[in-house]
């Protein structure tokens, strides 16, 4: 008996008998040694082999399983295989599919994927809204995933397209219910201001702390109740393109201490340290003042609520060109690096059960207007903890 081997490992054992006794000679078991190297080798292929047909039936039955279409596509974009689900939902039989590239099947996202599909590159997938064009001229809501594999040795782009329709549907509704808030409060909000306003006017609220300290509550309540009521209307009337027409020149510094007056009874609740870091002499921007006030205002109460008790706060604004940058910074938990773009989507809300809960439309607001502006909002990591938003906004034009 002589052991097959392979990478130092025992495959199988070869065996030679004969009915007569030392029959076998030195030069045989030469030999016998010789073809068990050779059988070794021979039967760890096999192995080899059998597992990479295993893993190939495995991964095409994953793909054609998939209920999400997957196309597989070369360098190009031209598409070579593309799934079940994908010619079902296309309407397209495979064969027809593979006269097609990727950026006549939806619209490519060429800021993401770059002009020659070249950031798809290492292990990054690349995701983005698009709408698939299916047969007929219809159209289908999709998330794309887009990454660069390698198939059988050849490098290849693979694209995975996931059905956002009942999203898009209920992100309808949810445009739908903000519409009949925002209609529907209006009016009565308009009388309770009006009401506050008469009542300031007749009680001696000045004279009396509890009545100040109740109606202070009732004034603060109502002007949020407010900023919320005019963000849903402002977001409505900017994603429909509306220019904004009440633009002037306008002090920043007015604008952030008009927002942490607004947040000041939750600083106070939470003694936090406000830390304001405003350049010298800055030039006023051009904006809309009530608009970059609820911004300002957004961002304050945003940092105030994940902030800690006795955390800190922190407002810069700085001369950058032709643009003033305005960030505020907080001490809190600070946020995921793969949630920095999602979280300015309307609707969108960190899933964490110590988060405060809200609509999730605060900084779409801040978004839209901010870019309505011509400027650009973001957010970093704040050093240490914490995370720091900041935006710019255009600076007046002297005469």
């Amino acid at each position: 008996c002589v052991p097959l081997m392979a990478q130092e490992q025992l495959v199988g054992v070869l065996t030679i008998v004969h009915p007569e006794p030392g029959v076998f000679t030195e030069e045989h078991l030469a030999l016998l040694r010789a073809i068990s190297d050779i059988a070794g080798m021979a039967v760890h292929n096999a192995q080899l082999y059998t597992s990479l047909e295993n893993a190939h039936r495995r991964y095409h039955e994953l793909f054609e399983d998939s209920i999400d279409p997957i196309f597989v596509t070369n360098l190009s974009g031209q598409v070579l295989e593309a799934n079940r689900q994908a010619a079902t939902v296309i309407g397209f039989s495979s064969e027809e599919l593979a006269s097609h590239a990727m950026q006549d099947l939806h619209s490519v996202r060429w800021d993401r994927v770059g002009a020659g599909f070249e950031r798809l590159n290492g292990n990054l997938t690349v995701r983005y809204e698009s709408e698939l064009k299916v047969k007929g001229g219809g159209k289908l809501p999709v998330d794309v995933y887009a990454r660069r594999v390698e198939i059988e040795g050849a490098p290849c782009l693979q694209w995975i397209l996931r059905d956002i329709s009942e999203r898009k549907d209920l992100d309808a509704l949810r445009e739908d219910l903000s519409a009949m808030i925002y209609h529907d409060l209006r009016s009565p909000l308009a009388n309770m201001i009006s009401s506050l306003d008469i009542l300031s006017s007749l009680l001696p609220i000045d004279e009396n702390d509890s009545l100040k300290s109740v109606f202070q509550i009732a004034t603060r309540s109502t002007e949020r109740m407010q900023r919320l009521i005019s963000s849903l209307l402002d977001i409505n009337r900017l994603e429909a393109g509306q220019p904004i027409a009440n633009r002037g020149a306008v002090l920043i510094a007015n604008l952030v201490e008009d927002g942490l007056d607004a947040v000041t009874p939750m600083v106070e609740n939470k003694r936090l340290d406000i830390f304001r870091e405003l350049e010298a002499d800055l030039p006023p921007a051009f904006v809309d003042a009530d608009m970059i006030r609820r911004v300002v205002t957004n961002l304050l109460d945003n940092a105030s609520k994940f902030t800690p008790m006795n955390g800190r706060l922190r407002i810069t604004a700085r001369l950058d060109g032709e643009w003033i940058e305005v960030g505020v910074s907080d001490s809190g938990p600070g946020i995921p690096p793969e949630a920095r773009e999602a979280i300015f989507n309307k609707f969108t809300r960190l899933q964490n059960e110590r988060m405060p809960k809200g609509l999730g439309l605060g900084l779409a607001f801040c978004r839209l207007a901010v870019q309505s502006h011509g400027g650009k909002i973001w957010v970093e990591d704040e050093p240490g903890h914490g995370s720091r938003f900041l935006f710019t906004l255009p600076v007046a034009k002297t005469a």
